[in-house]
């Protein structure tokens, strides 16, 4: 579609080009920055002519779209499911405030290598990476930071204007680590003086896959003694092969409790919306636990933070990731510092 509108350009045609459905959202968008005439948008949320079509509101409050022209630079999270991710509400809001010329997106993607072999160009200047294609980002892109390449997942990828090559990292655990470490030290200032409060802990990681890996790599760079309990068992213990640790099903973890004071991170989307009701581990089993952490952020207080909570643990919202890795994406995808408060600020309303 983009491809018509932009030779509608170079032939005085007027082309309205626009994608019916969730993928079609930014063919709407992007409309503004690939030569369409126009789009369209609704008054009112729910209340559409066609599927896909934004509300006005957001196109002009969220996505900035009379600024949006032929040198912005797009942004997106690639996902499936994508559409719960705050990721556009956070970063869109920081460009406008910066004066950086970019719009982020929702990106529902299928097969993350296919999806970057057709939007090649440098138009597309960056990704975040979300579930499930953390892993398989890795081998989409030309280099691979060392961190990265540890972990085996990427959550950012890079593409540089010079020659359109791929450059993936991974701001996870980052993001992950600082803020249990913070409701460990009972802080959220990420000061990092001292020992990390993780040196020794015995650490849970529920899930072994992009989250999964990035946490665990996180914990046992910090001095932790980490355990990885998946569904699928072969799955955990290829990652304990790979970082050390004990592997668990999940199913044996209601009956884990080798010691108290415990650390558990979940890093799956149990008890992610619409599935709220849903989580990874019995409330009894949850007593062992000093803290829990869930990357779960929609909502904010999944089931697994309140039942650790009335069980006595100190509780670190998903939210707290999204925040900390963001800062490293953001310094990525502009050049320029993170504006923390301003994202602190925007976060606090969600």
């Amino acid at each position: 579609m983009f491809h018509i509108t932009v030779h509608s350009q170079v032939s005085s045609v007027p082309v309205i080009g626009i994608v019916m459905g969730e993928r079609g959202l930014i063919s709407r968008i992007l409309c503004a920055k690939f030569g369409g005439f126009l789009t369209f948008g609704t008054l009112e949320s729910g209340v559409v002519s066609a599927p896909g079509q934004p509300t006005i509101k957001d196109l002009l409050d969220l996505y900035n779209f009379r600024s949006i022209g032929p040198d912005t630079k797009v942004f997106g999270i690639i996902g499936k499911p994508v559409g719960h991710s705050k990721s556009p509400l956070l970063y869109n809001q920081a460009f406008k405030s910066a004066g950086f010329n970019g719009v982020f997106l929702h990106l529902l993607v299928d097969d993350v290598a296919s999806f970057l072999q057709t939007y090649s160009s440098t138009d597309f200047a960056g990704f975040s990476c979300t579930i499930p294609h953390k892993e398989a980002a890795v081998k989409c892109c030309d280099e691979v930071d060392p961190v990265a390449k540890s972990i085996g997942a990427v959550n950012c990828i890079i593409r540089r204007q010079s020659d359109a090559k791929l450059f993936g990292y991974n701001t996870d655990y980052v993001g992950a680590i600082s803020a249990i470490e913070d409701g460990l030290r009972g802080s959220h200032n990420g000061s990092s003086a001292g020992a990390s409060p993780l040196n020794g802990k015995l650490f849970v990681v529920i899930g072994a896959g992009g989250a999964g890996k990035a946490l665990a790599y996180g914990a046992k760079e910090k001095g932790a003694r980490v355990v990885i309990a998946n569904r699928t068992y072969d799955r955990a213990r290829e990652l304990t092969e790979t970082i050390g640790g004990e592997a668990l099903s999940l199913a044996d973890l209601e009956n884990f409790h080798p010691e108290d004071g415990m650390v558990l991170a979940n890093t799956t989307s149990i008890g992610m919306q619409p599935k709220i009701d849903e989580t990874p581990i019995p409330k009894h089993a949850l007593k062992h636990y000093s803290l829990v952490f869930d990357a779960v952020y929609t909502p904010k207080m999944t089931r697994l933070l309140r039942e650790a909570e009335e069980c006595g643990a100190i509780i670190v919202s998903g939210m707290e990731m999204f925040i900390g890795q963001a800062y490293g994406q953001y310094e990525r995808f502009t050049g320029l510092p993170a504006p923390k408060e301003l994202f602190r600020k925007i976060m606090s309303k969600y």
